[in-house]
Order: C-alpha cells, then structure tokens, then sequence
C-alpha cells in the first residue's frame, strides 16, 4: 500500500534494519505488511511465520503477561528500529508567509501604490523653476524647499503600512502558535494503559513502542496498530478506516488486527502493539495525504485547475491557503467523514456553519466597506473635479507640459486622501477584534476548566439557551458509596454488620463482586492521610468493591485465584444489556456465571433469591412487584441507583450455548440489591440556578431509573416540586413521539420537548433524537442553540449533532472528546456555566468595540469627506488618518476585546441568532457620540483660528508647512476618541462607565499609552504627522473637549431608546440566510477562513461576479421550494445514506447542466460541505 510513497522512509531505515534485524526477529517492513492482512488471512500468515501469537512476541522480546522490560535503552532501540508513536504535523506558516498574506489587502496595496508614486514625483524636479504659472502650486511651499518635505508624506504612509501588516501579521502568527499549542496539549492529555515490568500504568500515547502489551477496553481509540493477544467480547466499529459502520468482532483466533485510529464500542482485551506512528494504518493514510509533504500542494493546486473551467479566476484566491480545501476531501467515511483526517479537521473543521457571530460580522463588514467605497469614490471625483475647473475654467489657465508634474502630484494627493478615506472606513479590525477577544477567552477558559477545541464553540456557548446534561459525573461527585443494601430478606437502611449475613450468602457475594467487575478497577489507598481512597476505573465497580471492603472483606485474593486468563467467558456491559455477566470453570469443571446490572432488568431473570439463612427460596413475580414496591422504589426515592447481583450454575455436560444470550441470562438466583449513592456537587445546584436565571433550561438525560433520576433533578433544583414539568423514561419517550409507522414526527416532539426536563432510562439514540429534535424545533421565535455533556463512547453522535458538545476530560472516552467542541477538564456542570458567561463575554466585547470603531469610522469618514469638498483638502492628512486607524482598530480592539466577564453577564437572556449585532441602545451611543464629535470638529474648522487666534490652516499650497490649526483638530479628534473608549466599556446603556475599569489592567495601559504616543507625535512629529507643537492652554483646550464625550455620554444615557423608533438596527442574520447560498457553491474555505475573508472583505466584489453566474441558476433551481434551508432540511430527510455520500465526495461545484436537471442532487453536493454532519 504504502510502499512506493514511502520509499524514502525506508532506505533511510534499510540500514537500521540491516544491523538490527538479528536483535528482533522480526523487521519494519515484515510487520507492516503483516498488519495489511485481514481476518483469517492474517491468523493464518501468524501461524506460518511465527507460530502463534506467543511466537510473536518472542520475537519481539515481550511477554504477554508480564510486558516489555521497560529500561530506557530497550525503549529507545525499539523507537529508532520500529519508529516513534507520532506522526509528524504539518509546518505551519512562517512569519514571512503571514506578513505577505497580510499584504494582499487590496486597501494597502492601493496605498502602497500611491504611496510609491508619491515618493517619485516628490523627487523629480521639473526644468525651468518658474512654476508660478502652474496653477495654485506657489505659496509657502519654497520657504520649505520643496525637495526635502515631498518625500516626508510618501513615506510615513510606507511607514504606517510596514506597522500595520506586521501587527496583523503577529496576531495571525500568535493565533497560530496557540493554536499548536492547544493541539499539543490535547494530544498530550491523552494517555494509554499498558503492562510494563508486570505492573499495569499509564502512558502517553506518544511513548509507546513496538512490543508493548497494551489494555484494551470500551471507548478506547486505539493508537497503534496491534494484535489481539487475550480479551473477551472485543468489538471494534472499523469505520473511519472502511467505512463499514457495522461493528466488527475482533477474537485470537478468527480476526485479531486490531487498527489504530479504530474505536473500542465493547468488551476489553491485550493487544501486542506492532506498529506505531508513520508504520501505523493510520500513518500510512497520512503519509499518502502529505501529512508532511510540500509535492501534495503541488498536485494539488494542478488538481485543481482542472476541476473545473468556471473555476480558473477562483483558483487565485485558493492558492493562497494551499491545501486547506483539499484537507476537507480524502477519507470521509460513510459516517459522515469522521474519517482518519481527524488531527487535521480538528484545525480545519468549524463545525457546521458559519457560527453565528461571524456571520454577523462578515455581513456588517461588507456593508460597511460598501459605502467607505462609495464614499472614497466621490471624495476623489469632487476633489479632482474642484480643481479641474478652478484651474483650468475659472482662471483659464493652459496646461503647460512643464507643469505636469505638478498637476500629477495634485491628483496623486487627491487620490490619498480618497484612499485614506476608504482606509479608515474599511473596519479591517473587525476580525482582528473577534480574534483577539476568542483567542483571550480560549486562554482564560482553560483556567476554568474548559479546554476549547473549535475556537467559535466558545461564543455559540453564550447564545445556548437549552443544556442537556448527563447526571453521573457531571450533576454528581461519581464518587459512588454503597449505602443501602437488601440482603437476606432484610432492607438495611445502612452497611450491615458482617456478622449479621449468613456465611454462604457473604462468600458468594464477595465473588460475584470481585470477579464480576473489570479487573482494571480497584480501590487504593488514599493519596494523602485522612482522604478518602482512590476510586481507580469503572465508578460504580469501584462502589460495589468498597462495598465488600465495608463488610471487613478483601477482593485481592480471589482476583488472585482466578486471574483474568481463566475467566470463561465474558459479557461485558453495553447501553443494550445494561447488565454485566462474568463465567468462570467451577473446579469440577460444572461452570458457574455471576451477573449484576440495574436491578429492574436483573431482578426479571431471577426465578430463586437467597434467604436469611443463605439457602436459594423460589422467587415469583408478584414477589418480585412486592419487592420493587417495598425495597427499589423507596431506594430509588432517595436517589439511590439500585443495582443487582445475581449468579447461575450450568452443569459441564452439555456445555451450554453461551452464544445464545437469552437462555444464559435467565433463571438467576439474586444474591441482593444494594442502593449506590452518588451525592451530587455542592457547588451543582447553585450553578443551575444561574443558568435559570440567565434564561437556559437544563435538561437531564440519564440512563438510570426515573425515581432516581427524578430524586437527583429535585436535589438539583432541575425541577421543583409543584411545577408543571415532565419526566419520561427512554421508552415512553419513544412512544410518544412515533408514529404507527414507528417515524419519529416533528410535531410530536414539539408537543414534548418544552415541558421535558428529565429523561431516563435513555438509550444513546434516545438523546440524539432529542438534541435533533430541539434543533429543528420551529415552535418558538427562536432557533435554540443546545449545548450537551457526554462521556461516553455513545454520546458522539449526540455530541457532533449539538451545537456546542462537551466532553468530560476524566471520566470522557476518547471518542467522545474526539466528537466535542470544548473538553472539561474537571467533569463540572458548574465549569459549563463559566463558558456561557465567556460566550456571552465575547458577544459583548464584539458589540463594545462595534460601537467605538463605527463612531470613529462615521466622524472620521464624514470629516474627510465635507472637508475635502468645501477646502480641498482633508483636515486629517493620511498619515494622521493611518495612526488613527491604527489606535482605533489594533489597539481599541485589544482593549475592549479583553474585558473579563462579570456575573452580571447571566442576568440576561440569551441573544439568540437572530438578534442584530448592534442594538438601538448602541446605534443611539454611536450617533450621538458622533453628533457631538462632528458639531466640535466643524466649529474648530471654520471657526478655529478665531478662537485660538491663529492662522487659518485652510486652502494651503501643496507642500506647505502644517498648520497649527490642523493640528488642533487632530489632537482635538484623537482626544474624542480615547475618551469615547471608555464610554464604549458599556452597551446597555448604563450609568457607571467606570464600572470595573481596574479589573482590566490591558485597557488602563493601552488608554495610558495611546495618550502618551498622541504627545510625542504632535510635540515632535512634524511634517511626517503634519503636526505642529502646541501650546500647553491648547492642549488644555483638546483634552477638555475631549472628557466633554464623558458627560455627553451620560446626556445620551437619560434619552430612553424605546422613544427612538427610527433607528434601525445593523448586523442581522435572518433566518433564511444562516448558511449564505454563496457559501454553499464556495468550498469550505470559505468557512475556515471567516476571519481572514473578513480582512478581504474587499477581495469579496473581484471573486462575487464570479459568483453571480452560478448563483443566478442555483438560485432559480430552488426557486420551487419555499427557502433554501427548507429545500435543504427536505432532501436531507429523503436523501439516502449512500447517495448523499457519493455526493459530497464528488467536487462541489457542480457542472450546471446537471444542476437544472436535477435538484436534489445539487443541493446535496452544495450542502456537502458546510453542513455535513446535517444530513442524518
């Protein structure tokens, strides 16, 4: 398979193998062709080449009981013949490659361009110096000596160039470095069991090597590549390397391959790990896909060119970000492409769609640089026509060829000044804003215990408005204690005395619970005096071997009677048994099974139970209804989880048929019932309030029984007592919301799911089925935004359907973390509330800085503008205008984007995804804010000089010295705008914008800073800042009409907004347009890189008439249906599980022929990407 990409690899290791293949009886290359075996061809090439599978290990120098050695040089020897357990990431960019991408910026290369052609005209002296024909170009301009300050403008407009793309291009390049970082920690977080020395411990992934004894066992993702060496019950769902989704059964003697990147779905085993990292299947994948290749971009980028003909002009745009389309293509399995890619989609995969905030904002941008560019358009028109005909109709002067330059270098002024105008317009620090404000949040949420995995997880948390959490674990310490217990005919109310339990009955149940339970579960002593013991592996094990500890008992010896090996036959627990079985071979070779399991289920299979003096009496139903009346009710009221142990003889001859389930698990004898405690959280119930008050439901979906379940949600403050909820078990559930037929109908989870707060008895589907259910619930306004907890290996696809999963980092399977958006770290419902209060956080400091930089954009735009039009000249020169932009954009999004979040946070309800970005509260703040700035410029521009008696700055010549009235206004502008940050701080309008203000050390010092660079510049920037110094009453005079924005900030509070109905509001995501259809004909790029499409927001119009053709088809193709989510939502229904496979691999772009003809096809292909996991 691998053997011609790979070649390479192996004659750097040929010589390796040379001098070591006699150290191991084995080589590199033997094994990896042995691991291409499947199923019984494989048993059989076992046999032939090693005899058996101790033979392998011999010759891999291990023990299958007692593991590898473990010594340091034995370790690295293995690593340097057999490889590393690691698969090399791809390179990330390098600074150079961020600062050139952050060069593309159509608005800087505009400026870049006149910047350039500034400077040359500014150094080409005309012949002849008799300029004063040419025009108004005379004046003050030769006291300066015009050579030596024309070049000043060109290159300080350079200058503010080099600092703004390496600003952008630091942020990208940190957003990247944590990024890895995070990678790095996830995968470092993720640790192994294996036997090493005898002694079972824990590893990293990354340090295991060939020939080590690794433990398998349920929710495992496999790391290497092995084989099945001793295990019971193995089942391994092999889909994201085949694509088959049924699970495969995995024994020693029929298929023991055992493939990383696999899923553990039942059952435990050993496995003989014989390849790692690159050898591994997976790594093979990864090699062939270019995990570290640069030829791959190559082919790909050729790939490419001739996937389509209409595709040509956007290629440019791909090109740009190499591989990241093709990233999203190889491997999808049938599962929806959960494929091998995984480490890649997790820096790729934005999960669904755009997340809500990113719409918004890509909308809000591209509104915006619309009219920046409209109005830098008439800017430079009027500009150009202005002095047209003033020089050459008013004063009828000739166009001279000597003064051309002259004129050139009038025009390429005026064309600066438009281009400042469009610069200060373009928010580009809109995506930095977002970046800077999620990348914070990301580093502040780790220490709150959620570690992030998508960074948009983060902010669709603040809009959630539905939890539904697991209970064990999560609402609970899964510190499970045994408290009551039924034994012998009597309920005690607490541990009996050991003495009080009839011998034979004790003997039994110590067995029943010591062999009867994984033997990776045990109880150690605590870690510090006086704490409690350590609970090692499955919870509620660990609660029944403290059970037998609390009757003075021990389960080591009998562990150490019948080890793991002799264990007959296992039936390990799953969601559908909800019991576990264990046989072992009697000495008389008679066998005898114990069984335990929730003890409804249990207690049906039993025909006997053991009375007060250990003897088996016959066990009816109706004492069976009297039991679960007198004995589990009652346990469960106290929310305790009862759970049964029972056992069986069979005799030896004939053996039974332990295939035959059924017949096996019948006429048990119960030994007792015990009631488990699990006490919940102390910090739970207050966490759950606040998640009342800040309008979320919680909901709890368990497996247990539903008085449990029940008792917990009331000792949660889930439900209270007296209120109109529902609790329903997994089945009525289903009941209620099928039809005869057996569908699921939406309607009839709608008349449901509002009331529903505790599910129990729910099988993994179950839960799926009612995250899916309040996702596409249209009932209320609306759409809910759910978020869902999971730990088990079930929960994935619950967890992938869920618009923000969790996964639990202690108790979680590594398929569940693979599955979720963000990982808790301490497994606490309380730590989820934190990330709802970061989302919000997010939201909040997006819309803060919205309000600052929209002020500034519309005052400075409008200043730029009427200035240029009534004095042909913009009383902001470019470069003040750059510096500006820069204060505004890079350093106010700095400061608001990192504002920590207060409590106050969850007294409001959730914004919802269609609540526009900028509010009527804020759209009052930014025009009133930018009245007050505009009526004080405008007076200072035409009245100024009165005032401060000085000269007038207006109609100067080309070139003239800078004027100290320009310069008043600068700083007068700049002052505004510091002061106006801190009005920014609050968007709900309220009172105290000085609320918290020390809380946030990064905004004191950026104000603090920005004041004390605005003093170097005006004081000593010159001509670059066109600035000249000012005296110390005209500074007093700036920075007083600068605080005068606090006190009008507080006049603007008292107007109350519900009077002022003709404000609109901005930044809205409609319901129809949640995926853009442009987005669906785009590939994923264009979801990837939201943020980077947002700072070429500009690039936009080249690429939309592109565009257009293929939408105006698309868009008439859907013209039947009602929208183009609903056409989605139908066919995705309708559409077969093959066939929307076989589509989505193809390209996305469809050729349009096709797409007349048959629209589910398109629209299949077209969703393809963006909504993947949508398609059931």
């Amino acid at each position: 398979m691998g053997d011609m990409t790979n070649s390479d690899f192996y004659s750097k290791n040929q010589r390796n193998e040379a001098n070591h293949a006699g150290e191991f009886g084995c080589t590199l290359q033997e094994l990896r062709s042995l691991m291409e075996l499947r199923g019984t061809e494989a048993v059989v090439k076992i046999k032939e080449t090693y005899g058996e599978t101790e033979g392998l290990c011999r010759h891999l120098k291990t023990s299958p009981t007692e593991g590898l050695a473990g010594t340091a040089a034995d370790l690295e020897k293995r690593k340097l013949i057999f490889g590393k357990n690691f698969i090399p990431p791809k390179k990330p960019k390098t600074f150079l490659q961020l600062v050139w991408e952050a060069l593309q910026d159509v608005t800087l290369i505009i400026l870049e361009i006149a910047a350039i052609i500034s400077l040359g005209l500014s150094f080409y002296q005309p012949p002849g110096e008799g300029n004063e024909g040419c025009g108004t170009a005379t004046g003050g301009a030769e006291d300066e000596g015009e050579a030596e300050a024309g070049w000043i403008e060109g290159a300080a407009i350079l200058l503010s160039v080099i600092c703004v793309v390496l600003v952008t291009a630091f942020n990208d390049w940190s957003k990247e470095k944590q990024f890895r970082g995070l990678q790095s920690r996830i995968e470092q977080e993720q640790k192994f069991t294996v036997v090493r020395g005898g002694q079972v411990i824990q590893i990293p992934v990354a340090e295991i090597v060939v020939g080590d004894i690794a433990q398998v066992k349920y929710g495992d993702l496999l790391p290497a590549d092995g084989i099945f060496i001793q295990g019971n019950d193995l089942k391994i769902d092999e889909s994201s390397l085949t694509g088959e989704s049924d699970q495969v059964r995995k024994s020693v003697d029929k298929d023991p391959m055992l493939l990383s990147g696999t899923h553990v779905m039942e059952g435990s085993g050993r496995m003989l790990v014989t390849a790692v990292g690159v050898n591994s299947q997976t790594g093979i994948i990864f090699t062939l896909l270019g995990a570290g290749g640069e030829e791959e971009e190559k082919k790909d980028k050729k790939g490419k060119m001739q996937d389509g003909n209409m595709e040509n002009s956007q290629n440019k745009a791909k090109q740009q970000d190499g591989a990241a389309a093709m990233e999203m293509q190889p491997l999808k399995s049938a599962e929806g492409g959960e494929g091998d890619d995984k480490d890649k989609k997790k820096s790729n995969m934005h999960k669904k769609e755009k997340s809500v905030l990113q719409g918004k904002l890509t909308k809000l941008a591209v509104q915006i640089g619309k009219a920046g560019l409209v109005m830098s358009a008439i800017t430079v028109i009027i500009l150009v026509l202005y002095f047209a005909i003033d020089t050459f109709v008013v004063k009828k002067k000739q166009w001279l060829p000597e003064c051309t330059p002259v004129y050139v270098q009038y025009f390429v002024k005026f064309f600066i000044i438009g281009v400042t105008v469009l610069v200060v317009a373009v928010p580009e620090g809109l995506p930095l804003a977002v970046t800077i404000s999620l990348a914070y949040s990301v580093k502040k949420m780790m220490k709150d215990n959620n570690l992030v995995r998508h960074l948009d997880a983060c902010e669709t948390m603040g809009n959630a408005t539905a939890i539904c959490s697991d209970k064990t674990g999560t609402l609970t310490t899964n510190r499970m204690t045994v408290v009551q217990a039924y034994v012998g005919d009597v309920h005690y109310k607490e541990i009996p005395d050991p003495d009080s339990v009839p011998a034979k009955t004790l003997e039994l149940l110590v067995n029943a619970i010591a062999i009867n339970s994984a033997y990776t579960t045990k109880i150690l002593p605590p870690e510090k005096e006086g704490g409690l013991p350590r609970q090692v592996g499955n919870k509620t094990e660990c609660g029944l071997l403290g059970f037998v500890l609390d009757l003075k008992q021990d389960y080591e010896p009998v562990r150490n009677l019948i080890p793991e090996e002799k264990l007959y036959k296992v039936y390990t627990f799953n969601s559908v048994r909800k019991s576990m079985s264990t046989v072992i071979k009697m000495p008389d070779g008679s066998f005898r099974m114990y069984s335990k399991g929730a003890s409804e289920i249990v207690l049906k299979k039993c025909s006997r139970i053991l009375n007060a003096a250990g003897e088996p009496r016959v066990f009816r139903p109706r004492d069976r209804d009297e039991m679960v009346k007198k004995v589990i009710e009652p346990m469960a009221c106290d929310g305790l989880r009862t759970i049964c142990v029972a056992f069986r003889d069979f005799s030896s001859s004939p053996e039974p048929d332990w295939d035959n389930e059924n017949d096996i698990l019948s006429d048990l004898t119960c030994i007792c019932v015990v009631g488990i405690e699990d006490p919940v959280r102390p910090e739970v119930p207050e966490a759950i309030r606040k998640c009342q008050r800040a309008g979320i439901t919680v909901r709890m979906v368990t497996g247990d029984n539903i008085n449990t379940a029940r008792a917990i949600a009331i000792k949660c403050g889930i439900i209270h007592p007296g209120e109109d909820f529902l609790c329903l078990e997994g089945k009525e559930f289903n009941r209620r919301i099928r039809n005869e037929k057996g569908e699921i109908e939406q309607e009839r989870i709608d008349k449901i799911w509002p009331k529903l707060r505790v599910l129990a008895r729910s099988s993994p589907t179950d839960k799926h089925t009612l995250v899916k259910g309040i996702i596409d619930s249209t009932q209320v306004e609306q759409r809910q935004v759910v978020a869902v907890t999971g730990d088990g290996t079930n929960d994935g696809p619950a967890l992938k359907k869920a618009d923000v999963g969790f996964a639990m980092g202690i108790a979680g399977t590594d398929v569940a973390k693979e599955a979720s958006d963000i990982i808790l770290t301490d497994d606490n419902f309380s730590s989820i509330v934190k990330a709802v209060m970061w989302g919000r956080n997010v939201y909040d400091s997006i819309s803060k800085f919205l309000q600052f930089q929209l002020t500034v954009n519309i005052v400075a735009v409008i200043v730029a503008f009427t200035g240029a039009c009534i004095t042909q000249d913009s009383p902001l020169k470019a470069v003040q205008m750059l510096w500006v932009n820069l204060i505004m954009d890079t350093f106010a999004s700095l400061a608001l984007a990192t504002e920590p979040p207060t409590e106050a946070l969850l007294l409001r309800k959730p914004y919802g995804r269609n609540k526009p970005l900028i509010s009527r509260t804020m759209m009052k703040n930014i025009l009133g804010h930018a009245v007050y700035q505009l009526t004080l410029i405008f007076t200072l521009l035409f009245v100024g000089e009165k005032m401060f008696k000085i000269d007038s700055g207006r109609n100067a010549p080309l070139h003239s010295p800078p004027s100290e009235h320009y310069t008043i206004i600068f700083n007068t502008f700049v002052m505004m705008q510091l002061f106006n940050e801190i009005n920014a701080r609050k968007i709900h309008g309220e009172r105290n914008v000085f609320d918290g203000i020390f809380r946030n050390p990064i905004f004191c010092t950026i104000v603090l800073g920005t004041f004390a660079i605005q003093i170097v510049i005006v004081q000593f920037g010159g001509k670059p800042f066109s600035c000249s110094p000012l005296q110390l009453d005209q500074w007093m005079w700036c920075v007083f009409i600068g605080l005068g924005e606090l006190v009008w900030g507080q006049v603007i509070a008292t107007i109350p907004t519900s009077r002022l109905k003709f404000l609109k509001e901005a930044g809205r995501l409609t319901e129809k347009e949640e995926v853009p259809e442009e987005e669906l004909n785009e590939d994923v790029e264009e979801i990837d890189h939201a943020e980077r499409e947002l700072r070429r927001g500009q690039i936009l119009w080249f690429r939309g008439l592109n565009r257009i053709q293929t939408q105006i088809e698309v868009v008439n193709t859907f013209k039947s249906g009602t929208s183009f989510q609903g056409a989605l939502r139908r066919q995705s229904s309708v559409t077969s599980q093959t066939q929307d496979v076989t589509n989505i691999s193809s390209p996305s772009h469809v050729s349009l022929s096709n797409a007349l003809s048959s629209p589910t096809s398109t629209s299949a292909a077209a969703a393809g990407h963006p909504r993947r996991e949508g398609i059931p």
